[in-house]
Order: structure tokens, then C-alpha cells, then sequence
């Protein structure tokens, strides 16, 4: 008996109304990346491994989903190797290629490979699916959309002010309530230093990463069991934990990090920024939260988050500056900024809030009924003038009863049916039934587009 099929953990499957949903929001942020003037660029599914290890630190890393190479893979492995079943030497080995972790180090590269092709500052977005070898959980997936859009080659800080209202409007338009966090690892940076722990800023931005999901006692046990002294822990939670406006947030630490020189250019990036957002005020809520981290290691300057405020689901948008990643494929000194909205986590929380049915795609608007022999000739024609008006329509493909293609028709949800019998088809005409109210006009084929235009207002 064979075995029931099924998907691998972490991935789903999408029925055509779910897809008709999900490009709902996969329109409406391509329109708004569009209107800020961003080009689509893709790249491929996979990228080789040597393109993807060391930048997303030791747990991204952990992460990658790593393809087996083809033929024989075995081949050039010793025996000794084997034996040895060390999976970091063996991995490196069996695999040479990777599913792609993101979008912005695949962007990275393509970059470098296409400079010669493209202008600076370059501004691209990307709609595509990544893939993380993770633990599956709610708003959690091994395979999701992400919604990239980024600006590289500008040092320029009013770049980050475009993505935050980039985001203000994406999520205005889908009608969800967010709030905006913004933070700058040049900040962490500083706020490491002061502590005397700048030799464990990653050990630290992984911990600070963690505080709004385990707590910041639990994070901060962490850090003691990495061997990071209590008394620098001590010095971090007060920071951590400033309180007040944005405003009144970088002049406390102007103050606190006045005795390190990278802090301070964070706080002044941060102080220009949010300058910016004063001019013209968001529609959603945005805050300096200085626990967040992003734990990407290729992240320099600002550093973006969107939670909504309604909904445990966890981010719904992030992203930041990052200066040299270009530099790691032999690019150097290019900046560049860009955010990446998970769709999918979008999708979930537009469903739970059912706030995403009033967005219904039209899909077919007309059937037209097939009656076989010469009364199919008639029928295509009218299928092939429906389609010259640009009207959704299909035929019915056998030659069925009518209250078969009828019911075919309201299961569909399709609010029109040609009807063409004998009688029609000597007239040049068509009988038209509009399936909500049972009503039948007849009507000539060349009334066509003044009939639908009428039902649609146009």
C-alpha cells in the first residue's frame, strides 16, 4: 500500500484561494517599492557555499540548508575522514552548494559580479523564497517569501528615512498596526566598550538579541556562562534599559558613551535619523529600542524591526546599513542599507485578524456553457471575443448537462454564463444568466463589452 504523501516540516502547501490572498500582499508591496523607484532583480535558488558561510555568525551558519554534491559524492573522501565523523570537515566536503539563507548576501554578490552593468546607488527589490534549516514553530518556516528592497552605494542617512516610510506605507496599506523599532549597532558597539567586553561584541549582540524572547535575566545568564564577568554585565542592564523618548534616549547617551568615538557616531546617526521622521511623522508607531540587536554579524549602523502590535508572530519586517559586505567579494568600500519583509508572517497575521477577505481577487467572470457538435465552434469564438475585452472567461471543456456546468459554475463562484443554443447562434446572439439573482437577458455578441462594461461601472 503506498505511503501517504506529505511535505517536509516547516513548508506548505497554498490552494488557489490562499495564493489569490498571498499575492494580494505580495502586489501591494512590489506597487509600493515600485512608486519609490526600486528595481526587481532575481537570484538563483542556490548559491555556493563559499558565498554564503561566515556571514551570518556561528548559528546562521548552523542554519544552511547544504546540497549534497551530484554523482559521487564519496569520491576523494578517505576512509580515516569517515571514521573521524566530524560533520563540519564531511559537510564542507559532500556539499559545495547551499539553498540561499537570504537575500541580502546573495544581493551582495550579485552586486560584485554585475558592478560594471548597473548604476550607484543602485536601488533593487527582490520578492523570492529563502530556506533555514530551523525549528518549525508558529510564524516560523524552513522555506518563506521575503520581500527585499535596498539602496547600495550611498552613505547617505536619508536612505534608512525612505525605508522607514517605505514601511510606514506597506503596512498602512495592508491595514495592520505596527510599531517600528530602530536601534544602531555602532550604539551596541560603544555600549560594549564602556562595559570593557568590545573583544565580545558578537557573544553580546547574540544575548541582546535574545532579551524580548527569553527575558534579560535569562540573557544575561547566558553571557555569565559564556564567561563574561558579572560586573560588565552589570554595567550593560542600565543602558539596556533607558527609558523616554527617542530624543531624550540619545541624549542620555551622548552622555554615557561620551569616551567612545563609534558610539557616539551611532548616537549622531541615530539623532539624524530620527530628525528626519520628525518632519513628516509616520502613521505608525516607532521607537529607539535599544535591545535590539539584529544578530546578522553584517550589520554596522542602523538596524531596523517591525512588530505588530497586535499578535504574537515576532518580526514582521527588518533589515539595516551593512558598509562592506561587498568588500567580502572583492568590493570594497560600498554601503549599503536595505529592509526585508517576511510575507508569510504578513499572511498569517492578515488571516488570524481576518482582515485580508475584502482583498479578494477576481478570478473567473464568465463561463461559457459547452453544448458540443457545431455549438462549440460558436462558443470558442465568444470565449476569444471575451478575452480581446480583457474579460476573465473560460469554456467548460465536455460536453456536459447544464445543471452540471451550472453547478460547476456556482461552486466556482463565477457570476456569469453564456448560454448560446440553436436559437442564439442563428441571431448572432447570446444568452447571458447572472447566477446570483437566477436573471437571463439575451443580448447580441456585439453588445458584449457595453453589457460588462455597464455591470462593472467602467
Amino acid at each position: 500500500m503506498p505511503s501517504k504523501p506529505t511535505i517536509p516540516k516547516g513548508t506548505r502547501d497554498f490552494s488557489p484561494e490562499e495564493m489569490i490572498k498571498r499575492d494580494y500582499i505580495f502586489d501591494t508591496i512590489k506597487q509600493i517599492f515600485r512608486l519609490y523607484g526600486y528595481q526587481p532583480i532575481e537570484t538563483p535558488a542556490m548559491e555556493n557555499l563559499s558565498t554564503l558561510l561566515g556571514k551570518y555568525g556561528e548559528e546562521g551558519d548552523k542554519l544552511l540548508f547544504r546540497i549534497l554534491n551530484s554523482g559521487n559524492f564519496l569520491s576523494g573522501i578517505t576512509d580515516d575522514e569517515l571514521e573521524k565523523r566530524d560533520s563540519t570537515v564531511l559537510s564542507s566536503r559532500f556539499c559545495e552548494k547551499g539553498l540561499r539563507y537570504d537575500l541580502t548576501v546573495p544581493f551582495a554578490r550579485y552586486v560584485v559580479q554585475h558592478q560594471h552593468e548597473i548604476v550607484f546607488p543602485f536601488r533593487r527589490y527582490q520578492i523570492q523564497p529563502v530556506w533555514r534549516a530551523d525549528r518549525p514553530q508558529k510564524g516560523r518556516y524552513r522555506e518563506f517569501f521575503q520581500c527585499d528592497v535596498d539602496v547600495i552605494g550611498s552613505d547617505s542617512l536619508l536612505n534608512e528615512y525612505e525605508l522607514v516610510r517605505i514601511i510606514d506605507d506597506v503596512f498602512k496599506r495592508l491595514e495592520i498596526a505596527v510599531v517600528i523599532k530602530i536601534n544602531n549597532r555602532k550604539v551596541l558597539s560603544g555600549i560594549t566598550e564602556i562595559a570593557g567586553l568590545a573583544d565580545r561584541f558578537s557573544d553580546i549582540t547574540i544575548a541582546i538579541d535574545k532579551i524580548e524572547k527569553t527575558g534579560i535575566k535569562n540573557a544575561f545568564d547566558e553571557l555569565i556562562s559564556r564567561g563574561i564577568p558579572k560586573r560588565s554585565i552589570d554595567l550593560l542592564q542600565p543602558v539596556l534599559n533607558l527609558k523616554g523618548s527617542p530624543e531624550e534616549k540619545t541624549n542620555t547617551l551622548e552622555e554615557l558613551l561620551s569616551s567612545s568615538v563609534t558610539g557616539l557616531k551611532g548616537v549622531s546617526e541615530l539623532k539624524t535619523l530620527f530628525g528626519f521622521i520628525r518632519m513628516d511623522p509616520l502613521d505608525c508607531d516607532i521607537e529607539l529600542d535599544l535591545t535590539l540587536a539584529r544578530g546578522l554579524d553584517y550589520y554596522t549602523g542602523a538596524i531596523i524591526e517591525v512588530k505588530a502590535l497586535d499578535g504574537d508572530i515576532g518580526s514582521l519586517c527588518g533589515g539595516g546599513r551593512y558598509d562592506d559586505l561587498t568588500g567580502i567579494f572583492g568590493l570594497e568600500g560600498v554601503s549599503g542599507v536595505g529592509v526585508s519583509f517576511g510575507a508569510d508572517r504578513i499572511y498569517d497575521i492578515l488571516i488570524s485578524h481576518n482582515q485580508i477577505e475584502s482583498h479578494k481577487y477576481k478570478g473567473t467572470e464568465v463561463l461559457v456553457v459547452n453544448f458540443g457538435n457545431e455549438a462549440l465552434s460558436y462558443g470558442l469564438r465568444l470565449l476569444a471575443k471575451l478575452h480581446e475585452l480583457g474579460i476573465s472567461s473560460e469554456i467548460y471543456p465536455d460536453f456536459s448537462k447544464m445543471k452540471k456546468q451550472l453547478s460547476y459554475a456556482n461552486t466556482r463562484k463565477i457570476p456569469y454564463v453564456l448560454i448560446a443554443g440553436e436559437d442564439e447562434i442563428r441571431g448572432n446572439e447570446v444568452l447571458v444568466k447572472i447566477m446570483n439573482t437566477g436573471e437571463q437577458k439575451k443580448i447580441r455578441t456585439g453588445d458584449l463589452k457595453s453589457f460588462f462594461s455597464q455591470l462593472s461601472g467602467d
